[in-house]
């Protein structure tokens, strides 16, 4: 058996992988999103670095949410959800959404109820809204996959990365 660079001897099995997994994952760049349903009693939200292209045709997406979430419930029940791409200028608004316990909508959060009943960020690169398509459980976490129907890609900048733990900017 050949031992794997970066792991220890004295580390369980199951910890030596969760520590090599953690430590790929923040070598991989990420674009950063937001996504954002209605919620039973307002709306929810969180950051997810997990969005990616599933199909063209149909026009589906994935993202993976975690099930011990405070927005799990509204995600978990949500016939549409919004998927929203920042822009490098948004750092602190993905900060708020990753926060746990933060009112994620409270000022000086900018948005407004879209289509379906979708809470709409302002000033973000690009936003759809999706019908949900699945949910498949995946660990503490459920991928979902929704199908786009509507949005908007009028906003100006460039992406936001999540990169070796923190929020970043694409370099020229």
């Amino acid at each position: 058996m050949t031992a794997t660079p970066g792991l220890t001897a004295s580390a369980s099995p199951d910890t030596a992988a969760f520590d090599l997994f953690r430590a790929v994952f923040r070598r991989h760049a990420a674009g950063v999103a937001v996504i954002t349903a209605r919620g039973d009693t307002g709306p929810v939200g969180f950051t997810a670095t997990s969005l990616t292209s599933v199909s063209a045709k149909p026009p589906l997406l994935s993202f993976g949410a975690g099930t011990g979430s405070s927005s799990w419930a509204a995600i978990s029940a949500a016939r549409h959800v919004g998927v929203h791409i920042l822009g490098e200028h948004q750092r602190e608004l993905a900060a708020t959404f990753a926060r746990s316990g933060a009112d994620r909508f409270a000022a000086p959060t900018a948005w407004r109820e879209g289509p379906e009943g979708v809470p709409v960020l302002e000033g973000v690169l690009a936003w759809t809204v999706c019908r949900v398509h699945a949910r498949v459980p995946a660990g503490d976490h459920c991928l979902v996959v929704a199908e786009v129907v509507g949005g908007d890609l009028n906003g100006e900048g460039r992406p936001l990365l999540y990169h070796q733990g923190r929020f970043t900017a694409l370099r020229d």
